[in-house]
Parts: structure tokens; C-alpha cells; sequence
């Protein structure tokens, strides 16, 4: 009957990590349908300090979007282990991107398309093998793993850690180093996660019945993340600011969910029990989403299509004595007695007239 109630569980938090990283995605282009249709209406832009977004149904829609995709994020933590729900929320970004091509026309290179590729895989195969939890029902449950040993050592370093990041090397390094920001809220935003945890345990409690508020983790917990959370707004935004989206994005998700996944397997003991091929495939699928959330962010303003492919891809570009060349030998052999100078001029000039574009020399 446990096993069955826990499989329940699982499902219910899958769907509400998906439902989440659906809504938060789709709200991302409402707002910005929203902001182009007040664009070409000639209202002053958010950027420029206008407010005119506020009577634009399409941006509250936006906004309600993301509302509703952290709310079932909050409560995917209830039901499901937190290193499943975790690397999940990257969904979000493929679904934005997706979105974003068929909507705003933001055309997704090649790049992006295997790393939304990639993402799906990632996330299918940590699906398949995350780890089942030990089973928190209670607050008082949640109080004993707070208080475990090797729980505290870790929450003590990492608030020692990010102290010294946010009075000692922040104010240095901050604006040339982009670690230092991300570092700050990723660390933390272990610890905001543990307390989300422990908060969808007591809501749950709440729901059937049981006296909750009386209880004193319940406020120390909510305390917790509010300090924690507005900490980690700060500092990424400052990250944001200084440094470019496409670089932050990967590198915040990379060190969040390496953080977050420590942090769970410390305080609810996810991996004691797993299969070597289970461990081993979590690290796979976390992997394949660390590259596939690289390629769609690193790669996002590259115009690059099979077109694009190098010419030592082609057929056609053989040597007299058949074989492959390659773009090295090419530049390689002297520049007028080249063997494949003419074909490769030929074939620059005749994707140009293809693409009704002339080559620039």
C-alpha cells in the first residue's frame, strides 16, 4: 500500500513539473506578445520606464501564466524528490524557445533544435531513473532531517560560503567574475528549495486537518524562504545586468541544480538506496541537459543550417585521386594552385544565388 501511495505521489509530482515548466515557459511569450502589441501602438516601453503594459490583457495573462507555473512548482515539491522536480524546470526554457518560433518568430537555429532535442532526452532518462526519497510525511519528520548532522555541516557551509561570496568577494571580483553572483543564489537556492520542501509537507498536513501554524518549523521555514529567495532575486539580477543572458542562464542552471541535488541527497538520503545503473543514469540525464540547455543559449543568435555545414561534408568536394577533402587541405596547399579553390568559390557563389544573397569577399 506504501509503495503504491508513493508511485501516486511521484506521478502527481511529475505532472505538476511539467504543468510548471509549461506555464512559466508559455508566460514568457504572452508578456512579450503583449509588450510588441503596445510597441506598435506607440505606447512608451517597459524599457524606456512606461507602464502602459498594465492595461494589456495579453501581459496579465502572461503574468497569471507564471503565477500558475510556480504555484504547481511549489507543490511538485510536496509530492515528488526535489532531484527530480529540480532539473525539470528546464522544460521551461525549451518551451519558451519552441514557443517562441511559431509566435514570435524567433527562428531556432540548428543549434537549438538539437539542444531542445537533448533537453527531452535529459529529461526522459532522469524520469526513468530518479531516486525515491525517504518518505517525509510530517513536520516532525522534516524536523529530525533538519537536525541531522551531515545536514547541518552542509547548511553551515554553505552560509559561511555565501557570506564570504557576498561582504569579501563580491564587492572585489563581482563585476568582472561572472561565478560570483550566480554562485551566491545558486548555493542558496539549495537551501530555499529544502525549505519549499518542508513548507508543501505542512500544506499538505494543513489540508487534513492537522494544526500546522502552531507548529514553530512552520514559520522558521517560511522565515527561511523568504530571506533566502530574496537573496537569490538580488544577486541574479545583478548577474543579469552586468553579464549576457545566454551565458548566465546555463551556468545559474548548471551550479543551482548540482547544488539542489547535493542538498537533497544529504537531508532526505536519495541515493543510499538507488542501483548503480540508477545513479548512473540520473548523472546521464542531468548531463544531456546541461548540453542541451548550452547549445540553445550559447548558440542563439549563430545563423547556422545544414547549409552551413563545413565542405569537407560534401560529396562533391573529392580530390583527383578520390578522396575526401578537407577544408584544411584546402587552405593548407598553396593559394593558386589549390585543388578545390575553384569548387569552393563555385559553390560559395552558388549558395549565395540560392539564397538570393551575393558572397561578400
Amino acid at each position: 500500500m506504501s509503495q503504491t501511495r508513493g508511485r501516486y505521489d511521484f506521478c502527481i509530482g511529475l505532472v505538476l513539473a511539467m504543468s510548471s515548466s509549461i506555464f512559466i515557459g508559455g508566460s514568457f511569450i504572452l508578456k512579450k506578445k503583449g509588450l510588441l502589441r503596445l510597441a506598435r501602438k506607440g505606447s512608451m516601453r517597459a524599457g524606456q520606464g512606461g507602464h502602459a503594459y498594465l492595461k494589456e490583457w495579453l501581459w496579465w495573462a502572461g503574468l497569471l501564466s507564471m503565477g500558475a507555473g510556480e504555484v504547481a512548482n511549489f507543490a511538485a515539491y510536496a509530492f515528488a524528490p526535489a532531484t527530480l522536480v529540480t532539473p525539470l524546470g528546464a522544460l521551461s526554457v525549451l518551451v519558451s524557445a519552441i514557443l517562441s518560433s511559431f509566435f514570435l518568430n524567433e527562428k531556432l537555429n540548428l543549434h537549438g533544435k538539437i539542444g531542445c532535442l537533448l533537453s527531452i532526452l535529459g529529461s526522459t532518462v532522469m524520469v526513468i531513473h530518479a531516486p525515491q526519497e525517504e518518505e517525509v510525511e510530517t513536520l516532525n519528520e522534516m524536523s529530525h532531517k533538519l537536525g541531522d548532522p551531515g545536514f547541518v555541516v552542509f547548511a553551515t557551509l554553505v552560509v559561511i560560503v555565501s557570506l564570504i561570496l557576498i561582504f569579501v568577494v563580491g564587492p572585489r571580483h563581482g563585476q568582472t567574475n561572472i561565478l560570483v553572483y550566480i554562485t551566491i543564489c545558486s548555493v542558496i537556492g539549495a537551501l530555499s528549495v529544502s525549505c519549499v520542501k518542508g513548507l508543501g509537507i505542512a500544506i499538505k498536513e494543513l489540508f487534513a486537518g492537522k494544526l500546522v501554524l502552531k507548529h514553530p518549523l512552520f514559520w522558521i521555514l517560511l522565515l527561511s524562504l523568504i530571506v533566502c529567495v530574496s537573496t537569490q532575486i538580488n544577486y541574479l539580477n545583478r548577474a543579469l545586468d552586468i553579464f549576457n543572458t545566454s551565458i548566465v542562464t546555463p551556468i545559474y542552471y548548471v551550479i543551482f541544480t548540482t547544488s539542489v541535488l547535493t542538498c537533497s541527497a544529504i537531508l532526505f538520503k536519495e541515493w543510499q538506496h538507488m542501483a548503480a545503473d540508477d545513479i548512473i543514469g540520473t548523472f546521464s540525464g542531468f548531463l544531456t541537459i546541461i548540453v542541451g540547455i548550452f547549445l540553445l543559449h550559447a548558440f542563439k543568435d549563430v545563423n547556422f543550417t545544414l547549409e552551413n555545414l563545413p565542405l569537407s561534408l560534401r560529396k562533391d568536394d573529392r580530390a583527383p585521386n578520390g578522396t575526401l577533402m578537407t577544408t584544411y587541405d584546402c587552405y593548407n596547399d598553396d593559394e593558386e594552385s589549390s585543388p578545390c579553390l575553384g569548387e569552393m568559390q563555385s559553390t560559395e557563389s552558388g549558395s549565395g544565388r540560392r539564397n538570393g544573397n551575393l558572397s561578400a569577399f
